[in-house]
């Protein structure tokens, strides 16, 4: 699943900084998560950064978004050649605990 910013959302601005995949932005009037760049930082880390931040804890999965770990794993893959087409994800694979699939 990917995750959401609730409107309990203080604008804080330290949640933003902690997205491995920029997926937070400012959004009109509270912070918004982009689901196409959720991965609930799977292939970065254990939990997901925002949520261990947030002083208000405004960020649950969110419903509407099914992932599984794997589907999650996937997205990262994906976003992280896009971003870097030669690069090597072999350091993040280990960091994460899951293998290449």
């Amino acid at each position: 699943m990917a995750l959401y910013i609730t409107d309990e959302c203080i604008n804080c601005d330290v949640c933003e900084p902690e997205c491995p995949n920029q997926a937070i932005a400012p959004g009109e009037s509270i912070y918004i998560i982009d689901p196409g760049k959720c991965t609930e930082c799977v292939g970065h880390f254990e939990q997901p950064q925002c949520q261990q931040v947030c002083p208000v804890d405004c960020i649950p999965l969110d419903p509407s978004y099914s992932e599984t770990r794997d589907q999650l794993m996937n997205k990262y893959r994906a976003l992280a050649r896009s971003v870097n087409p030669a690069g090597s994800l072999e350091n993040d694979y280990e960091k994460s605990g899951l293998r290449p699939i």
